[in-house]
């Protein structure tokens, strides 16, 4: 009875570790975001403030030219101008605009609802377009979440050839987690390559208005889900070929994101960086289970444990359950292909069987019916 609730409290003493790392991770959240706005404040505030001077001194001498005006008038003529602006309906007469709502422009609004992206440069302005728009979203998101789920998991093939070929050339050379963490330097620079840097490159191209940071920067926002909206491709003032452009881009963007969930899978798949799994209740239990089990089978070995090596049924050694250790070291590769030395575990027979026992033939004694 008494071990009973001293196991008891054990698990619940080993639960408010994860807690702890909880609240740890809350207060370092918060330090975070505090540094952010700090940082922030400290960067955008003087061009803040320079402009609303140079914008104060403007509007002053438009006065001072135009005495007819009231400034009342003036600012209630500049607040719609603004409100239009946020909506995406230019005022000024030398801008020559698709409207907001061709099938181009309509087909890129779509895509940023769809993946979560939504830059809020246009938005639906009718009672019958925002319930239609919540409605679509409700579909649509899930639908994209089921799309990317899918095509991650088939570039993961390629991806897992990728890494077995790795480490057949480099397993007797280099560990497991090393081959693994430069499979993922290898996908990331794909996606770095070929979804920031070259998109980026066209896109200063493309716009008028862009340096190549800001391209980048758009790709970032952009692929990360952010979205801004301070940078939207295909809105600058007689744009070519402005709703292919913008069809282009929103296949961009779907294919980027792609990219980018193949990459965080990959990067979730090494344990050693999912530091995440830290903070999670299970993580409590997975140690307690694996502190059982090591000891169990330290008393069935008759010996000490063997550093999480476990005897598998093809003669090879096999992680063991160790907490965030090594699972799938390989996606599925054994031992042999990392290039790790495997143990035979060689059973042995009864006098009715074969006098010398076989190579093949790994059961342990204690596992035999």
């Amino acid at each position: 009875m008494s071990s009973g609730i001293t196991t008891d409290w054990s698990g619940l003493l080993k639960m408010k570790k994860s807690n702890f790392r909880l609240l740890l991770l809350i207060a370092f959240y918060g330090l975070f975001l505090i540094l952010g706005a700090a940082i922030f404040s400290a960067i955008e505030s003087p061009l803040e403030v320079a402009d609303v001077k140079n914008m104060r001194d403007r509007k002053n001498h438009f006065l001072r030219t135009h005495s007819c005006i009231t400034e009342q008038e003036l600012d209630a003529l500049l607040m719609d101008v603004v409100q239009a602006t946020n909506r995406g309906v230019a005022v000024t007469r030398n801008v020559s605009s698709e409207p907001n709502w061709s099938f181009g422009q309509s087909f890129f609004f779509a895509g940023t609802v769809v993946t979560t992206i939504g830059y809020g440069h246009v938005t639906p302005l009718s009672e019958g377009g925002k319930i239609f728009c919540i409605v679509y979203a409700l579909i649509g998101i899930p639908m994209t979440l089921m799309l990317l789920t899918a095509l991650v998991d088939r570039l993961m093939v390629p991806s897992t050839w990728l890494l077995r070929y790795l480490n057949a050339k480099l397993g007797h050379l280099y560990q497991p987690f090393n081959i693994r963490v430069f499979h993922l330097l290898v996908i990331a620079t794909i996606l770095v390559v070929f979804f920031f840097l070259v998109p980026a490159g066209v896109f200063n191209v493309l716009e008028p208005d862009w340096n190549y940071l800001d391209s980048i920067y758009y790709c970032f926002i952009s692929l990360t889900t952010i979205g801004l909206g301070d940078y939207i491709p295909g809105d600058s003032p007689n744009q070519p070929l402005r709703p292919l452009y913008k069809i282009g881009t929103t296949v961009y963007l779907l294919i980027g994101l792609v990219f980018m969930v193949l990459t965080l899978t990959v990067f979730y798949e090494i344990p050693q960086l999912n530091v995440g799994s830290v903070f999670l209740l299970k993580s409590d239990e997975y140690v307690a289970n694996t502190s059982a089990y090591d000891s169990e089978k330290a008393r069935i070995q008759g010996g000490p444990s063997l550093g999480g090596v476990m005897p598998s049924s093809l003669g090879s050694s096999t992680t063991s359950a160790v907490p965030f250790g090594s699972y799938g070291a390989g996606y599925g590769a054994t031992e042999e292909e990392l290039g790790r030395p495997s143990r035979q575990i060689v059973r042995v027979k009864s006098r009715r069987e074969e006098d010398s026992p076989s190579p093949e033939d790994t059961t342990p004694v204690h596992a035999r019916p």
